[in-house]
Formats: C-alpha cells, structure tokens, sequence
C-alpha cells in the first residue's frame, strides 16, 4: 500500500508549537549516529523506530541496528526497497514501502527509553546551490537539506513514535498485537487535548504525561551537549558549503578557458582570435577597459586595435601605446611575468614616471594588470586590464585565468602563424607546380619537335641514297638548325642553374661599354640569318660613358639576349633601340627599346621568371625557350644591379633597363 501523506506534516499538524528547521545531510548523520550511540549505551530496552529514504541508506547502517536490536525488541526499520529489503521478523523488525510512498522523501529516527527520549523527524528540502550557473546544481551529497524537528522533548517523541506505529501497522498488520504491546510499556496512549498543556508550558517543565521514572538524566547537560553539537556540525557545514562555491568557481573559470581557447582555435586569423579574446576576457573579469595588443621586446610604439570596453569609459582603440616610455610594459616584458599594480595612485612607479602618470589621468586608470603572451620564452603580444572606477582587487585565482587565457592565446597566435607560413609554402609549391608544368611544355616542345625533324631527316637521307643534291642540302640544313635549337635549350637549362646554385665565377674587370654593345649586335645580326629579316637597330652608346666593372662575357650574354628577344618580338617594319647614360648613383643605365608587341601591365612583375613566355609554351609563333629572361636577371644581379622593364602596353612596344657599376 502507498500513503501519500507527510509524517512531518502530521506531526506539525498534531503539535502547531513546534517549528521546523534546516538541517544539513551531515549535521542529520551525527545526529542520528549520537541517537543510536544513546541506546548502545544504555541499560533499558528502548522503542527505536527509524525510516529511511532508501534500503542503500539502511545498508550503510545495518550493522549498527543489528546491535540495537540485540538490546531491544522493539526494534523498526522502514526503507523502500531496491535489491533484498522487504517486510520480515528477523533480528530485528523491517518494514518496506513503495518508493511513491511519502515516507521516500523522509528521514526518521524515534527512540524512546525508560530513562530518556529523543527524535529526529526530517523531510528532503530540494533549495537551489547559491552561484549554480546554467548547467544546472552542483550536486554534492553532504549539502542536501532537511527540514525537520530534532528534539529531546518526551511530548514530541512519543507522538511521533505513535504516528509512526500507526504506518507500521498501516504497511504489517501482523504486528498490531506486538505494535499494542509498545504502545502501552511506553505510554503512547492517547490523552484528552483539555488536559494538556500549552506548548509554552510543555516547553518550560518536565515532561508529566511520562512516568515519574522515565525522566531524563541530567536534562541541562544533555541539551548544552545537544547544542554544542549542532553548533559545531552547522558551523562545519557551512565551510564545507564555501569549499564547494570555490571548487564551483574554479570548475566555472576552466571551463571559461576552454570555452575561450575553443573559439580562439575556431579561426587560424590571428586578428579574430585577438578579439574573441579579449571580449570574453574583459567580461569574465568584469574589467573596466581590456587591451590585447600583439608586440615585441625591441617595439617602441604600438597602435590598439582591439579593446573591451565598459559603457562611460574611455576607448584607447586606434590610441598609439609608447611602450618603451611604459615601464610596466618593460618590466613584465623582462621579467616575463605579470605586473600587477591595485592602486595606481599610491604606486612609487607611477608616481615617479611622467608617461605613466600622464596615462593613469588621461585614461582614468586606477588598478593596472599587465600580463605577457608569451611562447617558449619569446614575447608574442601583452595583455592589459584596467580598472577606472574603483581600486576592488582582482582575486590570485582571477589573476591565473588572466595568465592562462594568455598561455592559450600563444599557442593560438603561434599556430595561426605556422598556417600562414603553410599558406605560403603552399604559394610556393603551387609556383614549382606551375614550373614543372611549364618545363614540360618546353621540353616537349622545344626538344621532341626537333627531334623528330632532325629524325625525319636522317631517316630520309639514309633510305634515299638517290635523293637529288639539293634535296639533301636541305635536311642536311634542316636537321643542323634544330639540333642548334636543341643545343641553346640546354645551354640555356645548364647556364641558368649555375647561376641560381652560386657556382659562377665572375671575372670582373674594366670594360667599355660600347665595345660590349657592339659584340651582342655583332652575335644577334650574325644568328640572324638570310632567311630572317630584322628589324632597324639603332645603337646610341656615347665613347664618353665611364668604365664600367663587370664580367665581359656575362655582360655580352646580357646584350644579347635582350637585343635578340626584341628583334624577336618586333616586325621588319619597327625599330630596336639601344642606349645608355649615367644615372647619378655611380651606376650606368642601359635601355633595350623596341617598337614591337610589347607587355600587358599585369604581365610586367613576372616577365623575369623561369619559363614565362609572352604567348604560352604550346602556342606561340616565335622560338625560344622562356629562359633568356631569367637568365639576365641573374647576371644582373651578379655584379649588383638591378634590371626591370616598362610598356605602354599590348602592340605599344616595351622598353627594358639594367644597371652597371661604374669604375
């Protein structure tokens, strides 16, 4: 059978003096252990009735009602049942009830002696842990509350074992003729309510409704030990209760610095993870102003771009920060720890150094934490936290979240920082791809289409022994010209890759310009050809120029092939023009112009690579291997100067410039 109702209810109902209190679980354990401790230690044989919420509760004490009820007959234990509880007559009285049952949300133990009489009747008071955050109570079993009555008074405790005898009854009525039995050795027979007393009375004499020898010995010293008990379990329970708030609090800032590195590791910007920081680290702190900057040893200035901010407080955001005037900033940075200054009006520091005091009026500052984002020792960044209203001092455990958010931001900006320079690899990989692709056109092109004329040719002049003269004239000059073409691409593979590897002695000596000028016009007219027509070359290279200081041979190869790309890429009918002068920076000016096909300008940065060619590998209409360029370059750079080209644009012709030392 179930029964809904209270047993405390009942008992408050039946003695409106009483008023409930609030008990911990483990002020109610000690209790009910000295209650027991009471009948072991005693010689009568007591009523001792105890209920509990559930049997794994009556298991950790069955040993000890094992002893009570080798001193009494009247023994009851009630407990809904989980694995063997159930109603039995064995060394002792049990009594199970059903978990809906009211009695699952109570904890009761009655005892009544001859010589003494005590109860505790309790209910599960569900209230809220102070501090919970939204995910839910922090459920901790020695805080659990009961309100209830604890009371050595022979009135309370006797109409709660009569209650109690009631339900037994109620849940065995086998035991009505044992249960009658107790009921009238311990005098629970029901008076008349005219005949008792007010409950100020009752509360100020002796107990008259009990025998005359059932009073309790010594009365005073078992209420001041009573008392003193309670006090000291209260006491200990409430700085057990400050205990949790702190592991509370502690378990709340973890799981803010997880919550913070989370969404910092959400993005590899490090200027997003700079301000998911410093939002989250300026609420958490419930700082006035927070400055996350990132920052050097050797920096002298910086500018704020990412701040949190209390309404009424000064921005510093786009403000430029002197750090090398901020001793602060020197001193955590040295050190390589926090600063932290509570009050910046009393601080020798401030109130010594002109910028600092000029900072604290200016921007209102009136506590100061300075913390390094540090990363293996190398200084990544600073945080800062301002107070400007009060001098309320961050606690230690505030202090490390600060030191940990910071620790987690390193990590973050040094990872953002390694994918950015992956970023970069893979730019870099994506070029050498390109490269790749592009040495394969050339190759195919440029080596396997003479291959296969220089092929053809001999071919035909092995199996025709008859062919006419002539005919034979022509392979013959046809497979020498592209085995030529075969030899230049080599020569040109083979002379750039000595050039890039450092390998290149330089011969450098005392040159006249115009002498070089005249032997690359000499080699581009004589590897003209009759068959190839060129256009007008004009030389305006003045006697008067001074020496110049570079390798002779590189410088002609220089001419030349800038001389031979621009009679390349213009018509019969155009012009290529060569010039020099002094550029005033002990430096002589040599311009190639021509009046050909000229550059698109989204094409002029990457003329100088490796492999460009102005139509494409596969379709262009004139020969080369897009090398001669690259090939310049690096020459150039060999005696230290520097080449680069202009063009008006597309058919407006281009104009290309290189630079030689004087003597």
């Amino acid at each position: 059978m179930i029964v809904p109702i209270s047993l405390l209810a009942e008992l408050l109902q039946a003695l409106p003096q009483l008023r409930a209190q609030i008990y911990f679980k483990s002020s109610m354990t000690a209790l009910s252990h000295a209650m027991e401790d009471l009948v072991l230690a005693g010689s009568d044989e007591p009523l001792v009735i105890a209920s509990f919420q559930r049997e794994r509760f009556y298991r950790q004490e069955a040993h000890r009602y094992r002893r009570i009820a080798s001193r009494s007959s009247q023994v009851y234990v009630l407990a809904a049942p989980e694995t063997e509880f159930k109603n039995a007559s064995e060394c002792h009285e049990t009594v199970a009830f059903a978990p809906e049952d009211g009695l699952s949300k109570e904890w009761h133990l009655v005892v009544l002696g001859q010589e003494y009489s005590t109860c505790l009747i309790c209910q599960e008071k569900i209230v809220p842990i102070e501090n919970q955050d939204e995910r839910g109570p922090l459920v901790m079993d020695q805080s659990r509350r009961f309100e209830g009555i604890w009371t050595f008074d022979r009135e309370v405790s006797c109409k709660a074992a009569a209650l109690l005898l009631d339900k037994i009854v109620k849940y065995r009525p086998e035991l009505a003729e044992k249960i009658d039995r107790a009921r009238t050795t311990y005098n629970l027979i029901e008076t008349p309510k005219k005949t008792r007393k007010s409950a100020a009375n009752k509360a100020a004499k002796p107990d008259k409704t009990a025998p005359k020898d059932s009073k309790i010995p010594n009365p005073k010293l078992s209420d001041a030990f009573a008392e003193r008990l309670v006090t000291y379990l209260q006491a200990g329970q409430h700085k057990l209760l400050k205990a949790y708030a702190a592991i509370a609090a502690q378990e709340r800032k973890e799981r803010l610095v997880n919550l913070i590195t989370t969404a910092m590791r959400q993005s590899l910007n490090p200027q997003e993870i700079v301000e998911v920081a410093v939002q989250e680290l300026g609420n958490a702190l419930s700082a006035s102003r927070c400055l996350i900057y990132r920052c050097k040893t050797a920096d002298i200035a910086v500018k704020i771009d990412r701040e949190f901010l209390r309404p009424g407080v000064r921005s510093l955001l786009n403000q430029t920060w002197l750090l090398q005037e901020n001793q602060i900033w020197i001193d955590a940075v040295a050190r390589q720890e926090r600063v932290y200054i509570q009050d910046t009006a009393q601080h020798p520091l401030i109130v010594n150094t002109k910028y600092l005091r000029e900072c604290v009026k200016k921007w209102q500052i009136v506590s100061w934490l300075m913390v390094p984002v540090l990363y293996q020792g190398r200084v990544l960044g600073m945080v800062e936290m301002h107070q400007c209203r009060s001098t309320l001092a961050w606690e230690e455990d505030e202090i490390a979240l600060v030191e940990a958010i910071a620790t987690q931001l390193g990590a973050a900006l040094i990872q953002a920082e390694t994918y950015a320079h992956l970023e970069e690899l893979n730019q870099q990989l994506e070029a050498l791809d390109r490269t790749r692709s592009n040495l394969i056109a050339i190759t195919g092109h440029e080596l396997r289409t003479p291959l296969s004329t220089i092929q053809v040719c001999l071919e035909s002049l092995n199996s025709e022994p008859d062919m006419p003269p002539e005919l034979r004239q022509i392979m013959l000059e046809t497979a020498l010209g592209d085995a030529d073409r075969m030899r230049k691409l080599v020569q040109d593979f083979l002379t750039l890759s000595h050039l890039e590897s450092g390998r290149v002695k330089w011969n450098v000596e005392s040159l006249t310009l115009q002498e070089c000028v005249d032997l690359a016009l000499s080699s581009v007219r004589s590897r003209g050809g009759v068959d190839r027509q060129l256009p007008e070359i004009i030389a305006e290279v003045s006697a008067e120029l001074p020496l110049v200081q570079a390798d002779g041979e590189w410088l002609v190869e220089v001419l030349s092939k800038l001389l031979d790309n621009a009679c390349k890429f213009t018509t019969p009918q155009g012009s290529v023009t060569v010039k020099a002068q002094c550029n005033g920076s002990q430096m002589v000016e040599v311009l190639v112009a021509d009046t050909g096909r000229g550059i698109e300008a989204n094409s002029l940065k990457v003329v100088f690579d490796r492999f460009y060619q102005e139509e494409g590998a596969l379709r262009r209409s004139t020969g080369g291997t897009g090398l001669g360029l690259a090939i310049c370059k690096q020459i150039v750079a060999g005696w230290g100067g520097k080449i680069w080209v202009d063009s008006p644009g597309k058919d407006r012709g281009s104009e290309f410039h290189f630079t030689i030392p004087t003597v």
